[in-house]
Parts: C-alpha cells; structure tokens; sequence
C-alpha cells in the first residue's frame, strides 16, 4: 500500500523519445499548476519488437495494463491519464486519453482490425479526451464526434526557441530535414527534390536517422557525386545538439505522408526557419501555419519539381517578416500558453 493518494496518474506508453518529452511536458505542466503527479510508463519494461503493428500495439498495450496497474496500487490517484489511445486499450480502470491520432486515422486496414473497434469503445467510456489538435479529434469516426466533443480539452505540446535567434545571413546551413521514421516522412521525396534545387555550394543535413537506417527503410542517397556531397548525414543527436543545427539553418524541409502532430516543424519554425513542407494528412498543426506565413513554401502534391521550386524560392527570397510573424503564430504552443489551458481547463476537470 502506498502512501498518500496523488493527484493524477500519468500512464506513458513511452515506445519512442518524442512519446517520452511529450509525456514528461504533460507532468511538468500538470506540477506547475499545483498538482501532486506520478508517472509510470510501458518503457519502464518494453516489449520485443514484433514484425506488424498489430502485434505491436497489442504488446504495448499489455505493457501499459501492467505499468497502469501497478501505478494504481502504488499511488491512489484521484484521476488517470492514458497517453496515447494504445496505452488505454486495456486499462484497468477508466481515465482521460491524450492522444495525438487515433487509430482510426493512422491504423487503415489490417494494421488496425482490432485496435479501431476497441479504441471507439474506450473514448466513448473516457470522462475525458485530450487531443493535442484540433486535427486530431477531427479525424475520430464521425459516429464518435458529436458524441465526445464536450469531453474533448485540446492540450497541446509546448514548444519554445532553444537560444536566441541567429539572423538569416548568419546562417551557415542552407537546409535540414529531419529523418527519423523515414518512410512516414517522405526523406526519399526530400532527397530527390534537393537534388534538383540544390546549388553547388549548397547543403543538406540530415538528423534523426544513420544512413543504415535509411537503407533500411527503403531510401537511398542521390548517387550522383555533385549530390551526395550536398548531403551531409550526422544522425540521432541530443535535442541540444539538434536544436543547435536548427539555429544555424535557413529551411527545415519535409515532405511527410502523413503527420500526426509534427513537433518538429514547429521546432524548427522556433528557432527561425522558413518551413518548406507538403501537404499531409493528420493533425499536422504546422500546416496551416505554414501556408499563412508563405504559401509559396507548401506543395499540395509530391512532385518533386514543386518541392524542388519551394526550397529555391525560400533559399533565394525569403520573405522579411516571416520569422516575426512565425514567433506570433506560434503563441498558442508557448509553455506559458499551455499551461494556461492545464490550469484553467484541463485540471479543475480532471479533478471534480
């Protein structure tokens, strides 16, 4: 038995670093609007991989139960958050669910015959839902939305600059992209735009993913030689070396399949680049801000050649205001502005 109840579980699933500093924002945040929290996460013991994401997410899932459980008894808490819709599958006892997208948007098919049935049944049952998007209860099954929209506190992720901002002729690198889960990010369309965009002089750094890694997935580097040199690999760095890379860049460059949040965008845009982007399903709460601030720069299809036209247009005539009207855009995602929906909306609600 444990000692005096808490206020408020956290339940992670935990499964990728991003899930991590989400989760651990979420409990921060929580703390500085006065609450007492805990959190226990499915990493703590991490399944072993399996080869399909049904099986994944049902290995996770158990390993959320297990972590949820023993939460539970150790700390009492007034109220539960699941974050992720996978961690609150099998709960043991209901609670709100953070979530970033459903299944329902990014399980089509086979990968989700089990966990979309099972997912409608918990939000229905869950006193509340925590989107971090307005894009992310959006694409909840249409039977669902009417339902839950009055349960529903949209909590975002917070994101602020990591130093002070570095003028554009400043700026030593002419392009980043982030590679991690290469695929899902479209690195092969990235890599076939800059290509053709690129000057002689000009490079591309590439963070998030070894070349391995990138092999594995399917995606080759240019195999020309003037191209492969315009492409500099440094692979999984720490978020203060990363965030470094984004200060000397002038475009953050992407070209995603699909994007659930897109923490990575709104970092970049933070720290001052111009965001070059397709369009993509998903939350994607760049996306709008990114067609405000230069539509020139958000391709609607993924031909390269139009890829490759935004980059040039945002390396050659980047408009002056745009990192001050990015700093306004991006109000809402400030700690403080989150902290403020954590303390006036979402924890008197938790708690009652």
């Amino acid at each position: 038995m444990g000692g005096s109840a808490t206020d408020v579980l956290v339940v992670s699933l935990g499964s990728t670093f991003g899930l991590r500093a989400v989760d651990e924002e979420l409990v921060q945040s929580l703390r500085r609007a006065g609450a007492s929290v805990a959190l226990v996460s499915a990493a703590a013991a991490p399944p072993r991989p399996v080869r399909t994401f049904a099986l994944t997410d049902l290995t996770w899932a158990l390993a959320a139960r297990r972590a949820a459980t023993a939460g539970l008894a150790e700390h009492r808490p007034r109220a539960v958050i699941y974050s992720t819709t996978t961690a609150a599958l099998f709960w043991p006892r209901p609670g709100a669910i953070r979530f970033d997208a459903p299944a329902a948007a990014n399980r089509p098919g086979r990968h989700g015959l089990w966990q979309r049935p099972l997912e409608r049944r918990r939000l229905a049952q869950a006193p509340l839902l925590l989107p971090q998007s307005a894009g992310a209860l959006a694409e909840l099954p249409d039977v669902l939305v009417g339902r839950v929209r009055d349960r529903a506190i949209v909590v975002g992720v917070p994101v602020e600059p990591s130093g002070a901002p570095t003028p554009v002729a400043e700026r030593d690198i002419a392009a980043i992209a982030y590679a991690a889960n290469p695929a899902k990010k479209g690195i092969d369309r990235v890599l076939d735009a800059w290509s053709r965009a690129r000057s002689a002089d000009e490079e591309l750094v590439l963070a998030g993913a070894s070349q391995e890694e990138l092999a594995r997935a399917g995606v080759r580097l240019p195999v020309e030689r003037s191209s492969r040199e315009g492409v500099r690999m440094v692979g999984r760095l720490a978020p203060a070396e990363y965030r470094a890379l984004l200060r000397r860049a002038r475009v953050f460059v992407c070209a995603p399949r699909r994007e659930d949040y897109g923490i990575a965008q709104l970092e970049a845009l933070s720290d001052g680049c111009a965001l070059v982007t397709t369009f993509a399903s998903g939350g994607y709460v760049a996306l709008p801000i990114a067609r405000r601030l230069d539509p020139r720069l958000v391709c609607d299809d993924d031909d390269p050649d139009d890829l490759a036209g935004a980059l040039r247009a945002a390396l050659d005539d980047p408009l002056p205001d745009y990192f001050t009207r990015a700093r306004e855009e991006l109000a809402p995602y400030t700690r403080e502005a989150v902290d403020r929906v954590v303390r006036e909306e979402l924890l008197p609600r938790l708690l009652t």
